[in-house]
């Protein structure tokens, strides 16, 4: 197991200075001058921001939060600019044989009209056909040129898609409505309202401001009922719970719940539960509640399993009255079936981000049910949020950052 492990990482590594390799060729060597400055500073560069972006990758298990934070801007920053120069640049590489055979303009000094010469014959005394124009190759200059073109539009096509990304992160989620009929739903709760939010990822990057900025738009809504989805944090009660306290300020009349997500038993899942807890959010531990018109579940996150605290879908929804309408709390949504199996009229569930940086979401698509909005399995809906923060890097591409208001909506109102 451990040869693999090393065998993976090899690879990995070796994988990564190949591309490296690649952008320094085409972004340093190819446009600039041996010896010059700017070689020089990209060549630096090519070394010094993998390694960053190693150390922000593992520096939650390696380092302090405090030194991480040394780490996490500059090196998740440029994983998306890394994803984003390939792509521009395999562009690039399409259109650089066209852009080296485009015409070039030349102006010739005028000069006097020489005198006709003779028409060329063949040897039986026939017209020589014209000889064919020889094709020169690309001067030296017009290869830099392009080269500089390619790696310009490369690179602020990259700048450009990851600042409006991060941007869009450090804003904060907007707020999206969704209603959802259910049959069973009594017309007395017609119209109720819960707001769902996920992958909040309070981490070396997303703070106390992240927090209130999703407490402010969420009191806003004024929605009925609170549910957090999982996800909350990626680091420890000590490191991240001053950055969890505004939770304290929601305000719903039915109040704020919360289950967990992976990412809270890479944290310590036990600690975080206590202290939302303290913070007067609800814990759905494999539990569930009756509020007015339907029953709230809420099972752990799968990832629970290794520590032998996963989810119990008996527990949570075993001996309630199949009558009720039943809306479910579940991180992950690859638990819609067994939601379906114990007649869950509604799933809630986060953890795609919907595929965060495109076209990462075709990813996203092979291991997960639905990755964002409503879809209905048989008798059961499922509607997946694409979450309000951001893992790793503090960016989303094609998939923005959202809090949601569910409204129920009844068929008997």
């Amino acid at each position: 197991m451990i040869v693999l492990v090393v065998l993976g990482a090899l690879l990995v590594l070796g994988l990564l200075a190949l591309v490296h390799w690649y952008l320094w060729r085409r972004l340093v060597r190819d446009v600039s001058a041996p010896g010059g400055r700017w070689r020089r500073a990209g060549t630096v560069l090519a070394v010094v921001l993998p390694v960053l972006s190693i150390g922000a990758l593992v520096g939650g298990r390696a380092f302090p939060m405090a030194v991480e934070r040394w780490f996490a801007w500059p090196g998740y920053l440029w994983l998306p600019v890394l994803l984003y120069l390939l792509l521009a640049l395999g562009v690039g590489e399409l259109l650089r044989p066209l852009l080296l055979r485009l015409p070039v303009r030349r102006t010739a000094p005028a000069a006097a009209a020489p005198e006709a010469a003779p028409e060329s014959v063949d040897e039986d005394g026939g017209e020589a056909p014209d000889a064919p124009e020889a094709q020169a190759a690309p001067s030296p200059e017009r290869r830099l040129f392009v080269a500089r073109a390619v790696a310009l539009g490369a690179s602020g096509a990259a700048a450009a898609v990851v600042g409006t990304g991060t941007y869009g992160v450090l804003r904060g989620p907007r707020l999206k409505q969704v209603t959802v009929p259910l049959a069973k739903l009594p017309a007395r709760a017609h119209g109720y309202r819960i707001a769902v939010v996920s992958d909040i990822h309070l981490g070396p990057l997303l703070g106390r401001a992240h927090t209130q900025r999703i407490v402010d738009t969420i009191n806003a809504a004024k929605p009925d009922l609170i549910t957090i989805v999982g996800d909350l944090v990626d680091g420890t009660v000590a490191e991240l719970g001053r950055d969890a306290e505004p939770l304290a300020q929601l305000r719903a009349r039915d109040g704020a719940f919360f289950v967990t997500g992976n990412h809270e038993y890479f944290s310590g899942a036990a600690p975080w539960v206590d202290f939302v807890r303290e913070l007067g959010v609800h814990p759905l531990q494999n539990a569930r509640v009756e509020l007015g018109g339907f029953d709230l579940a809420g099972v752990n996150d799968l990832a629970g399993q290794r520590e032998g605290d996963g989810p119990d879908f008996g527990r949570a929804l075993g001996d309630r009255d199949p009558a009720r309408t039943a809306v479910l709390l579940s991180h992950q949504p690859v638990t819609i079936h067994d939601a379906v199996r114990h007649g869950v009229d509604l799933q809630l569930s986060g953890h795609t981000h919907g595929g965060q940086l495109w076209p990462g979401n075709l990813i996203a698509e092979l291991a997960n049910p639905t990755v964002a909005g409503l879809e209905r399995y048989g008798d059961t809906q499922l509607y997946v949020t694409r979450g309000a923060g951001a893992w790793g890097p503090p960016v989303r591409v094609g998939a923005p950052s959202d809090i949601t208001v569910v409204t129920l909506a009844s068929l008997r109102a």
